[in-house]
């Protein structure tokens, strides 16, 4: 389908014009908000969600303590990884300091936490520090379990045709620098995801289809083979979506197998081991591997006891109401990011539309009321077709399609305006989000 240039321009400018009304928050609206107490508020996590949230409060309570214990001094925009695992943007445009972001009134703690004891309503930092809390907020975002592949460190990202873009800015980089050589020489690509739940699993679809971009552009897609692998019994958790990848995969050649799961890397030898839904190996041969890690939450989240006990329990996130993330066994504990135990969400997209929420209930609780707001699940994912295109997908917990732009972005369409909103719009918005002015 043919993309209409001036129906694409009004969609930017539309979107424009609503980043700009989400970006501005009147300081009289925020005066009129402010809430006076004492109440000790501690964030646990300086990511996207955490940091969003400290901002929002900070505008909102008067006298509160509030405290962010995080011990990484850089800020990672997550979702340009894949721009620069494509070399598409250098390792340097997803960091920031951390401290760039956090508000004037917060207190920053710089180590991890070791322990949370929900009982006596105390967090203890690994540096010996206990502090003691009314509120608290999980947000530490998760743990990339690169140890669970046999045979595979970080230090082989970048070398014997081996990437792995999740693990951070230089590692992107370093993935590209693998993926440019199989671009340039041709092979057989070996594309995977995990079978755990993961922070934007539309990101192994995108480098997929960009690397194929990258072979076509230098016109050696024909000396090469592309072969993607998944755990699941579908390329997308949500239905539709699922099906127009699989057939934009046809279109492409891109070959895709249901219900492998990676387990072992040999290097030396270039052969990825997967094991199908009846635990038989299958060794596979790559000249280019993308690898992304079973996902999983930090180790005192299940130590703490604010984990699930019957669901997701080998990966742990927390035990909290879908629509409210609340705890649901401590009411002064809200989950934030991608730590929640919700079936979808984990997107800085999602953060968005959580933080207002937990924001609403956290001063509901402080004035003795109840909360009204609710999460629907809703998750983004702008997904990259080739460069220069994408399709902006958006869904709630229930696989309903959710645009914010009807009749203007199509979500299942190859547009330039969705491009644009990965490319361009969204860091915008991303930043404004930190300020919690979105």
């Amino acid at each position: 389908m043919t993309e209409d240039f001036s129906t694409s321009r009004r969609a930017f400018l539309a979107l424009a014009a609503a980043g700009g009304a989400a970006a501005a928050l009147p300081a009289t609206e925020a005066r009129a908000q402010m809430v006076p107490t004492n109440a000790r508020i501690v964030i646990i996590g300086a990511g996207a969600a955490g940091t969003a949230f400290a901002n929002r409060m900070v505008r909102r309570l008067e006298g509160a303590q509030i405290t962010i214990i995080d011990p990484r001094a850089e800020h990672l925009y997550q979702p340009g990884l894949s721009l620069v695992a494509a070399g598409l943007k250098p390792a340097s445009y997803v960091v920031s300091q951390t401290t760039d972001w956090l508000p004037r009134d917060v207190t920053l703690i710089t180590e991890r936490v070791a322990a949370v004891d929900p009982e006596v309503q105390t967090v203890s930092t690994e540096g010996g520090q206990t502090l003691e809390y009314d509120y608290l907020i999980v947000a530490p975002g998760l743990i990339l379990d690169h140890d669970a592949i046999e045979g595979f460190s970080l230090d082989m990202v970048g070398q014997n045709g081996i990437g792995a873009l999740y693990a951070g800015p230089e590692y992107a980089a370093r993935t590209w620098t693998a993926a440019a050589r199989f671009a340039e020489e041709g092979g057989r690509g070996v594309f995977t995801r995990p079978e755990t739940e993961m922070k934007c699993a539309g990101a192994p679809l995108k480098h997929a289809f960009l690397i194929d971009d990258r072979l076509r552009r230098a016109g050696n897609r024909g000396n090469a083979e592309i072969a993607y692998f998944a755990p699941q019994t579908a390329l997308f958790g949500v239905p539709i979506v699922a099906e127009r990848v699989r057939m934009l995969f046809g279109d492409r050649g891109i070959a895709h197998t249901y219900q492998r799961t990676l387990r072992a890397v040999d290097a030396d030898r270039k052969i990825a081991t997967f094991t199908d839904a009846d635990g038989l190996s299958h060794e596979e041969p790559y000249d280019y591997l993308h690898l992304i890690p079973p996902q999983r939450a930090p180790e005192f989240v299940v130590q703490s006891g604010l984990a699930w006990a019957d669901r997701w329990t080998d990966q742990g996130w927390v035990d909290c109401d879908m629509a409210t993330l609340r705890h649901n066994r401590y009411a002064n504990i809200w989950a934030l990011g991608d730590v929640a135990g919700v079936p979808k969400g984990k997107t800085a997209a999602s953060v968005k539309w959580q933080v207002p929420v937990v924001e609403d209930h956290l001063i509901a609780a402080i004035e003795g009321r109840e909360g009204t707001a609710t999460y629907d699940g809703y998750t983004s994912c702008p997904m990259i077709t080739r460069i220069g295109r994408a399709m902006l997908i958006e869904f709630d917990y229930h696989n309903n399609l959710v645009p914010s732009f009807p009749g203007l972005i199509a979500p299942l369409e190859e547009l330039w305006i969705s491009w644009l909103m990965k490319e361009v719009a969204l860091k915008a918005t991303y930043n404004a989000m930190l300020r919690g002015q979105a």
